[in-house]
């Protein structure tokens, strides 16, 4: 028997077996899976309105809350495609995405207005604006309210179209830090399959509350919109993400889950006042998106009392790839040695087979030492890039998703990845990881962030160079940074300058862009 896996199937099983239990919560407001079930239901009929045909694109631009993740459902059961915009974006960023994608009707936030108005007139393909909102309205915005559309629409099932599983649900544009963003084509295979692996990973159940801290605009929402509503876990929306919001969400909600990037947690263990939150629900982390300093492994589970460890993933896999999980035999190893193997990149998860590979496609050794590219297949690897079949058969060889990461891999298949492609510099000759010495710079107990970048050197090609944000009541020198770093590094690969900056540019998901980093520092850089 042949049945299309498609994600609408886990929100039907939601409504049949948990109707009544709460679904999502989002400030004051909380919306049972019944009551959830019927707003979804009025967004795919209000969209038939306004003539939204299977196979256009809806795209949605706003933070995290509930209307983001009835879209999930809503535009997706009447066949039509999901892309979910970066609120961090420049007018003309999204100016491309929208008119690249063509897209047929936006939903704003009130807050983002003014990154669409000035943009309207070089539009190419929207036929409708819908204004999300609460009751705050934006000066000239006439566009109709969001809730009022849903409040006119039956909250009737709408007529399913005839959908496969391989049909694209959603889209997802990169954040072309290089070039142009590429549109990710997601189907409902590949978004199924990757909410297995969520499911079965983390070992979720129906008393999970995920803390939804990662906007569901970045990279699928790792997940967590498909995965937790399948087993009937309650979804908490997170608007702004700042320390007091989230520790009183878990507080108040029992939270047991969160996902984050290595900045948000640092946000939160540098927060003077977590004791003052009942945290003892909260027993599953994972974290990516980024390289985890070992001690916010080992300093959350000291504070709060969390398991927490490193996922890796990427769009382009829907996206996870490995978790950091410990296999039975090793957790018999001393803490330490632990927390170590928590913050590696991990192994490969159920359903996606992972290589590390050397220029010659052969696979490395698993010495932990040989360094190679990651690549990937499984049924999470994206159908390809919306409208570029040319960068699609550049990512894609022979079957193989080639991620431009480098990493090595280890006697018991722990990956380990020591720099994106693009991020290795080349110093004398040497290759040296980024990552590494940023590292180095995180055991310092004064560094709060780091961010290691080449810039040029006359003697030696390139050298490194590092940006560090101190905490705010400590106190270091360069001297001493890299005296530190000396003790723990080899000497090629001590930076040759450090500078302090009051903060480091972030995306929308807080991951540090070295892309601005190396534009603002190599623009005009004089080699010494």
């Amino acid at each position: 028997m042949y049945v299309p896996r498609l994600v609408t199937h886990y929100l039907k099983r939601g409504i049949k077996l948990y109707g009544p239990k709460v679904c999502v919560v989002d400030g004051d407001k909380r919306f049972t899976y019944k009551e959830f079930g019927d707003r979804v239901n009025r967004l795919s009929n209000a969209l038939l309105i306004m003539g939204v045909m299977p196979g256009d694109r809806v795209a949605f631009l706003g933070p995290n809350d509930h209307r983001i993740l009835e879209s999930y459902y809503g535009v997706v059961q009447i066949g039509a495609i999901l892309t979910c915009l970066n609120i961090r974006l420049a007018p003309d960023e999204l100016l491309y995405i929208l008119n690249h994608c063509g897209a047929k009707v936006v939903c704003v936030d009130h807050e983002y207005t003014d990154r669409i108005t000035p943009i309207l007139k070089d539009i190419e393909t929207v036929q409708k604006f819908i204004l999300l909102t609460n009751g705050e309205r934006p000066e000239a915005i006439d566009w109709p309210g969001y809730d009022n559309l849903l409040a006119a629409a039956s909250p009737e099932p709408p007529p399913e179209p005839q959908m496969d599983e391989n049909d694209v649900a959603e889209i997802f544009y990169t954040s072309g830090t290089t070039a142009r963003p590429k549109g990710v084509m997601l189907t409902h295979r590949n978004l199924c399959a990757n909410a297995y692996t969520y499911m079965t990973t983390l070992a979720l159940t129906d008393s999970d509350v995920q803390l939804h801290t990662v906007p569901l605009f970045h990279v699928n929402g790792w997940g967590a919109p498909h995965a937790l509503t399948a087993v009937g876990g309650k979804h908490v929306m997170l608007r702004h993400f700042r320390a007091e919001s989230v520790f009183e969400a878990i507080e108040r909600e029992g939270v047991t889950i969160g996902a984050m990037v290595p900045a948000m947690l640092n946000t939160l263990l540098n927060f003077p006042d977590y004791k003052k939150y009942n945290l003892t629900t909260w027993k599953k982390l994972i974290l990516g998106g980024a390289p985890v300093p070992v001690s916010f492994i080992k300093t959350a589970a000291k504070k709060f009392g969390v398991d927490a460890h490193v996922v890796y993933g990427m769009t382009e896999a829907s996206p996870i790839v490995t978790m950091a999980t410990l296999k039975s035999h090793l957790k018999e190893l001393p803490q330490g040695k632990q927390y170590k193997l928590k913050a590696k990149t991990g192994i490969e998860v159920i359903g996606v087979e992972v290589r590390v590979v050397d220029k010659d496609g052969k696979d490395v050794k698993n010495n932990g030492i040989e360094v190679g590219e990651i690549i990937v297949r499984g049924n999470n690897i994206m159908k390809g890039y919306w409208r570029d079949p040319e960068a699609t058969n550049k990512a894609i060889i022979d079957g193989w998703l080639h991620t431009g990461d480098l990493a090595t891999i280890d006697k018991d298949t722990y990956i380990n990845i020591v720099d994106r492609d693009k991020d290795m510099i080349i110093t004398g000759g040497e290759n040296v990881a980024s990552a590494e010495i940023e590292m180095a710079f995180y055991s310092h107990p004064a560094v709060l962030e780091c961010a290691v970048i080449g810039v040029p050197d006359l003697k030696w090609g390139e050298v490194p160079k590092a940006l560090v944000v101190l905490k705010p009541d400590k106190k270091a020198t360069a001297k001493d940074l890299l005296g530190h770093c000396a003790t723990k590094l080899a000497k090629f690969k001590v930076p040759k300058s450090v500078e302090f900056l009051e903060s480091l540019p972030k995306t929308g998901t807080s991951k540090i862009q070295k892309n601005v980093l190396r534009e603002k520092y190599l623009k005009n850089h004089k080699t010494e």
